[in-house]
């Protein structure tokens, strides 16, 4: 039996997580793997039908509402790629696991910090189990220095606001800051 693997890419928004994504799944189908891209349905920012990255780049993907639908969609594939992996939940890190214990390789994208620079579950769990984890860093949009948060620049309320460069800010740590809840 082939060994699976998990490959966690995280960091903040606008830091290349999904142009690495969609890098990874293309190196793949050149090498003659079959791969499958996942993406959570609430990730309906560019495309219904697509992973698309802040510059555009694209390649095809399967909505899901759950975790769980990945796990039974996924079953011929050689690689699975799941972007904003942090928008499925707790039970994404049992799919990820039974995946790569099927042999898959498992690389996912999420933000490892949410935008009160509070670590983003399940993406903790994800990175300690992970075989490889990538830390991306943007870069700030104040001072032009490396950034690892995401600043939520819009009025939103909740954890969770979808939402592209209209809502959202790389930062450094010196930049980013939060309004009391």
């Amino acid at each position: 039996m082939k060994s699976g693997e998990i490959r966690v890419l995280c960091g903040p928004m606008f830091s290349g997580k999904t142009e690495e994504l969609l890098r990874l799944l293309r190196q793949a189908t050149y090498a003659k793997r079959k791969v499958m891209l996942f993406k959570p349905l609430i990730d309906n920012r560019y495309s219904e039908n697509e992973v698309v990255s802040h510059n555009s780049s694209r390649m095809p993907s399967i909505n899901v509402a759950r975790a769980q639908d990945i796990f039974v969609q996924a079953q011929d594939a050689d690689v699975v790629g799941i972007e904003e992996v942090h928008f499925l939940g707790p039970d994404v890190i049992k799919v990820c696991q039974d995946l790569a214990s099927l042999g898959k390789r498992v690389i996912v994208t999420g933000l490892d910090q949410d935008y009160r620079g509070v670590p983003f579950h399940p993406m903790p769990y994800l990175m300690a189990i992970a075989e490889h984890v990538v830390k991306i860093s943007a870069i700030c949009m104040v001072c032009g220095e490396p950034a690892t948060r995401t600043q939520r620049i819009n009025r939103a309320t909740g954890r969770i606001a979808v939402g592209g460069a209209e809502a959202y800010e790389a930062r450094c740590r010196a930049h980013h800051t939060v309004e009391p809840l």
